[in-house]
């Protein structure tokens, strides 16, 4: 569920692979359409970003940029391979681990009402639940410096999903897979993006409301702001409204793309408080710019919200990673947001620091190898150079050459 604003396991070894030089040939997916309101320059630059996303084989793309004076929606190839059905702007995709920022503003909201402390202990909100929780904060969770195994690293768990792909997790079940490994450090004394640390969110939020996640997230956040195409999977997305985007699983080892449906899983049932919120470009776009605006916490929450660790140097960004929100420091300046990767999209969501302008985009397609080839590499290089790109064209600067390479290459 992380991407390359948080990368997936899968997708993270892929990302280690693509600073080799690979040439590959992928097929296009799909007939490749676009629509385009602005300037001719947006129209150029955003078409060329959708032909390079399609060109690594990935069925469908959607982006949504504000650069504050207009709002621009590109649309490219299918959101249904077997039926041809072309993706649309208002279609609903699984957005990963974008959910984060929305699980951390349901926290920071208890902040606000005192009913949680941000650097209290773990052990006071769930009594014996995690070791060592006498010293791993809420807010260790929050920013990702608990030192908690992600069980999304286990070694086993995306291959034993594909043995059973319709079994939904229990929390106890997910934590069991964490807590078998040993911690990646002593709390407080580094950073890892780790799923774990919003599993166990999602479990203080339910035990101090006494309501399920999918019910806070439309109480507090979606029916508040009008959201009304996001929801939480409970465990599936049922709500699909006017339209879909299936998500695939992509396998590049033969060196021709193929793929796999697997938008009828049980998003709910592996992802959780770390991934299971299904959305559309408007309502993501509505979402950061809320929270970003201080439209959904205090101004002191907001400011802790923001207050970031920095990210380590191997990995694939510039930035920071505050409580669920991360800082890019991009070539064209720096944004908030986050990202999402699933089992088939991947997504980010971004917005400058007054929440003014905001870009969402989807690819409707993931790496499904577990180790990294030619193909898998080329989707990383060319797929994070076009969230890039996006960033830069909600800015109004030029990405740099350089990043444009990465997208032609």
């Amino acid at each position: 569920m992380t991407t390359n604003t948080n990368i997936t396991n899968r997708t993270a070894r892929s990302l280690r692979g693509a600073a080799i030089v690979l040439t590959a040939t992928a097929a296009l997916a799909g007939s490749g359409t676009a629509a385009l309101a602005g300037d001719a320059g947006h129209d150029r630059v955003m078409r060329d970003v959708a032909r390079s996303v399609l060109s690594v084989g990935v069925p469908g793309y959607v982006a949504r940029v504000d650069d504050g004076r207009r709002v621009a929606v590109t649309t490219a190839g299918v959101a249904d391979r077997a039926t041809g059905r072309p993706i649309t702007a208002r279609d609903q995709f699984e957005i990963g681990s974008n959910t984060k920022t929305f699980v951390a503003v349901l926290v920071l909201q208890l902040v606000d009402r005192g009913q949680v402390e941000l650097d209290a202990p773990v052990e006071r909100y769930l009594p014996g639940i995690v070791a060592n929780g006498e010293n791993i904060t809420v807010r260790m969770l929050l920013n990702h410096t608990s030192g908690l195994f992600s069980y999304t690293s286990d070694p086993e768990f995306f291959s034993r999903m594909e043995q059973d792909p319709q079994h939904v997790f229990t929390e106890e079940e997910l934590l069991a897979i964490a807590f078998a490994h040993e911690p990646n450090f002593a709390p407080g004394q580094g950073w890892s993006y780790s799923n774990t640390n919003y599993t166990l969110l999602g479990m203080i939020l339910e035990e101090l409301t006494g309501t399920r996640m999918p019910d806070l997230v439309r109480q507090r956040i979606t029916g508040p702001l009008g959201l009304r195409n996001t929801y939480y999977a409970d465990p599936y997305a049922t709500n699909t409204g006017r339209g879909y985007a299936h998500g695939y699983a992509i396998s590049y080892a033969g060196g021709t793309p193929e793929y796999v449906d697997v938008s009828d899983r049980p998003l709910g049932g592996w992802a959780g408080a770390a991934g299971a919120i299904i959305s559309t470009p408007d309502d993501l776009s509505r979402f950061m710019s809320a929270v970003l605006s201080g439209k959904l916490l205090s101004r002191a929450q907001l400011a802790e919200m923001k207050t970031t660790v920095e990210l380590p140097a191997e990995f694939p960004i510039d930035g920071g990673y505050g409580l669920g929100l991360l800082r890019i420091d991009s070539p064209c300046g720096t944004v908030w947001g986050h990202g999402g990767d699933t089992l088939g999209h991947h997504s980010t969501a971004v917005t400058t620091a007054d929440g003014r302008r905001t870009a969402v985009t989807d690819s409707t397609g993931e790496p499904a190898e577990l180790e990294p080839n030619e193909g898998a590499n080329r989707y990383v290089r060319v797929v994070m150079a076009a969230d890039t790109v996006t960033i830069c064209r909600m800015l109004g600067k030029p990405a740099p050459e350089s990043v444009l390479a990465d997208l032609h290459s």
